[in-house]
Formats: structure tokens, C-alpha cells, sequence
């Protein structure tokens, strides 16, 4: 793919996440100190990105709305730059297939992302509460009802798994550790992505797409699903209500996204 020139040396290539990092608790706003700081950032010349485990999708419209730059999505599955698609990477039909068909036998109840809709299996177990609001917010399939054609064709980029009680977890994450990285989160769900992507290679890839030195970047972060990006970029910063797990691999420690997290960093690093 053909690179564009970086032609500004002071220029820099500043990477978010969403979640506790530019959106606030449910529910979800974004603070005006941080909207006012990201634009006082682009009008300083600085690219800004979404990078984010989710997909293109599951992007809000408040986020959307902010006209980033570009977007890494689905743990570095799918990169935009200004609405192009320049990568995207499915899991192999086959692998899907295997996927949904452990989940079966192991009781687990999971979604399973892509870039234009959310796909779950009803005929797995009974759907958790995440899976019902979901259906009520994006476009959504039902794998139990696909065709065998539909079924021997179908790819999705990432998963999430919402294990319960009456789940074979064990024997499930033997499979899925060999095929996938797997993050925890804090609600319990397992977030399952490619072991070939994530956030740091969607870094990697737009700074050699745009010609841009790893030096330039700054990732911003609050989760262990950010590790990859934080220990990635040159300069990372952990927001104030950060996981404590990911402060040994960050720079800098700013106050919580309530607190003008985002305004406070961007002033201290003098990016506006």
C-alpha cells in the first residue's frame, strides 16, 4: 500500500481509547474539557485516532460525531483513515466454525463482532443480558438460523465470551489460548481478538502508512486490553482512574477523565 509522506516533524500521532479513557461511566459522556482538548490538538496539526477493541459498529454516534482522524477497531482488525478502510482481517471461516461450535459444547454465551453488524447463538444458551442490549442498539444475526451455505461462509474479527456458572471454561480457554489472545475484563467477559493484530500493530501500521516515526506517538489508555498500544507507543498515558495493573508500563499518569484527564495530559506532554 502506497505510503503517504509525513511532512511535519512536529507533528504527532496521538491514539485513544474509549472507554474510561475518552467516555465517562454509564452514562456515557464525554467531558467538555475533553472535547475542547482534542480540538485544541488537531488545530496544533496533531493526527488523532480511536483505538479501541471495538469494531467499527460498535463505535458511539458522540465518537463518531468528533471527527477523528481514523479509527484502529476490533483490537487492530480494522484500520480507517478519514472513513477509508485501509486493513481489515476476519478469522478463516473454518476457525469461526470451531469457535462457535466449542462454545456449544462448553455452554459458554458469546457475541461475536464484525465491521457492519454483532452476531450471537441462541441455540448455545440462554443469551446474558449484554447479548439482549446489544440487540437493542446495532444490527444484529442469529447463527442458530444461517443456511448451511450462510454457515460455511460466515467470518467475524473478534469475540467476547460471557462465561456463567454451568460453563466448561477450562476446556475452552485450552482451545481458544491457541488461537487468540484473551483479555479479562473487570465484569468477568473474556475478550478474545486475533493473535496476528491488536492495538500496537494498529499503531505500527498507521505510523508506516503515514511515514510517521514511532518517537511521534502517544497512546492513551485505562485497561489491560490497552497494554499492547502503552508499551507500543513512545509516550503512554495512564488515565487516573487507570487499572493499577498498566502504571509500570506508562510515562505518565494523568488525573481521572473526570477530572480534565485528557485536557491535563495534553498540556503536559505540550501538545496544546
Amino acid at each position: 500500500m502506497r505510503r503517504i509522506l509525513w511532512m511535519n516533524k512536529d507533528q504527532k500521532l496521538l491514539f485513544f481509547d474509549i472507554d474510561g479513557t475518552l467516555l465517562t461511566a454509564y452514562p456515557w459522556t464525554i467531558p467538555d474539557s475533553t472535547q475542547q482538548a482534542l480540538k485544541a490538538a488537531r488545530k496544533n496539526g496533531h493526527l488523532l485516532f480511536i483505538n479501541s477493541g471495538r469494531t467499527y459498529t460498535m463505535l458511539p454516534d458522540m465518537i463518531r460525531e468528533m471527527n477523528f482522524d481514523g479509527y484502529v477497531c476490533g483490537c487492530g482488525s480494522q484500520i480507517y483513515l478519514h472513513d477509508k478502510l485501509l486493513l481489515s482481517s476476519s478469522i478463516p471461516n473454518p476457525l469461526c466454525r470451531e469457535v462457535v461450535e466449542r462454545l456449544r459444547k462448553s455452554r459458554l454465551p458469546a457475541c461475536f463482532e464484525r465491521p457492519d453488524k454483532i452476531l450471537y447463538d441462541s441455540s448455545s444458551c440462554d443469551l446474558p443480558d449484554a447479548i439482549q442490549k446489544l440487540k437493542k442498539v446495532t444490527v444484529t444475526e442469529d447463527i442458530s438460523l444461517y443456511t448451511t451455505q450462510k454457515y460455511e461462509n460466515f467470518t467475524f474479527d473478534k469475540f467476547l465470551v460471557f462465561p456463567t456458572a454451568e460453563s466448561d471454561r477450562q476446556e475452552f480457554r485450552k482451545f481458544a489460548d491457541q488461537h487468540f489472545t484473551c483479555f479479562v475484563h473487570e465484569d468477568a467477559a473474556w475478550e478474545l481478538a486475533q493473535k496476528s493484530h491488536s492495538k500496537a500493530t494498529g499503531i505500527q501500521f498507521l505510523a508506516d502508512y503515514l511515514g510517521a516515526s514511532i518517537e511521534n506517538t502517544y497512546a492513551f489508555g485505562d485497561s489491560t486490553n490497552d497494554l499492547p498500544m502503552l508499551k507500543y507507543a513512545k509516550t503512554s498515558i495512564a488515565m487516573g482512574n487507570s487499572n493499577p495493573l498498566i502504571l509500570p508500563y506508562c510515562t505518565y499518569q494523568t488525573t481521572p477523565i473526570e477530572e480534565d484527564g485528557i485536557a491535563n495530559a495534553l498540556k503536559h506532554f505540550h501538545l496544546i
